[in-house]
């Protein structure tokens, strides 16, 4: 017998504030200059759609932070595990800009989010040790690897891994790249299981380049060069991002795939940061065309186009929607192997190869 790390319960929590693409059409977008588009917000937000595959996105409550989300999703997946909380050995937090209150953009790390997050749940057990996992958009699924670290360990037995986000409180109204964002929070219990079979994770692995790639995701200042106020929202270079995930990323996915054992006609899904759908599309395309195989249909179910990119949250949340039933002509049934895979700021690559 082996131990193996499993996820035992899933939870996610999805905002009730619609934003839809037609609430963008009296947005003022600018260019880097300052200088306005030679085109209509119709024609804009068209080809946004065209590109991204979204047409609506989430924002959280006003009165509602990172931190409380995250509170929702981690009470749904203990529910669903029907562990006692108290019997949590860690909680591991992924995020990148904290608490940020509605109408600042000021994040709140202190205490961190984990913290925040134990406090809320009401666990009192000191030994549970809570701490934030900063890793761009791939930092859900590092924290399963994380998870995964101390359980083989022998560290931990029980770990509560999330991901919560505010993006729509750290954007410039004035960038296009504000509709790509959106607020939601996703969570997993992983929990050490003996086994005389592979169950759970069986491979994963993880990349950082920080040559040019550091700051293709970036804090910068508004693109209306008037303002008085130099404040700094999240910024990206999303032909950069896009061309260096086609060529990293399904390389990366490869890697771990190997390790793991299992042949790619096995793999029945591929759970992917919902980024850009266009982008993700190309990515499965590329990790397919590694083997010689062309993607199978159903192999990559997608929420972004109705949720947007809630950076961290995504995979966890199309996890949580998948096992319950929400997207359509998608399940995973017993001894299917899933792999979660995500690209973001850093630049970061991560993937997870699991059996379920």
């Amino acid at each position: 017998m082996s131990i193996y790390s499993v996820i035992t319960g899933t939870g996610s929590y999805i905002p009730s504030k619609v934003k839809k693409n037609s609430d963008f059409i009296h947005s003022t977008f600018l260019n880097e200059d300052g200088s306005l588009f030679k085109y209509n917000n119709e024609v804009v937000i068209g080809k946004f759609k065209q590109i991204t595959g979204i047409e609506e996105r989430r924002y959280a409550s006003d009165n509602l932070n990172a931190s409380d989300l995250a509170v929702f999703a981690a009470e749904n997946a203990i529910k669903t595990s029907g562990i006692n909380r108290d019997t949590i050995d860690q909680i591991i937090v992924s995020h990148n800009f904290g608490d940020v209150q509605y109408g600042s953009v000021q994040g709140d790390t202190l205490p961190c989010l984990a913290s925040k997050v134990k406090n809320k749940l009401r666990i009192k057990n000191p030994n549970c040790v809570a701490y934030d996992l900063l890793f761009g958009c791939p930092g859900w699924v590092q924290g399963l690897i994380h998870g995964e670290a101390f359980i083989k360990s022998g560290i931990a037995k029980t770990i509560l891994v999330i991901g919560t986000e505010t993006l729509s409180r750290v954007t410039d109204v004035f960038d296009r790249d504000s509709m790509i964002y959106s607020d939601g929070a996703g969570a997993v219990i992983l929990e050490a299981k003996e086994s005389d079979v592979p169950i759970g994770i069986l491979s994963h692995g993880a990349q950082t380049f920080t040559e040019e790639e550091t700051n293709y995701l970036f804090f910068g200042e508004s693109y209306k060069t008037d303002v008085l106020h130099k404040t700094k929202y999240i910024k990206m270079h999303g032909r950069k991002i896009y061309e260096f995930a086609l060529k990293n990323v399904p390389n990366a996915m490869k890697s771990v795939l190997d390790s793991s054992g299992v042949s790619i006609d096995k793999v029945n899904k591929i759970c992917i940061h919902q980024a850009n759908e266009k982008m993700d599309e190309a990515i499965v395309k590329g990790f397919f065309k590694l083997y010689n195989s062309k993607v199978p249909e159903g192999i990559m179910p997608m929420s972004i186009y109705k949720l947007g990119n809630s950076s961290v949250a995504t995979v966890p949340t199309l996890l949580d929607l998948i096992l319950n039933g929400e997207i359509k002509g998608h399940h995973i049934n017993e001894g299917d192997i899933v792999i979660f895979a995500s690209v973001g700021a850093g630049m970061n690559i991560n993937a997870v190869v699991y059996k379920f």
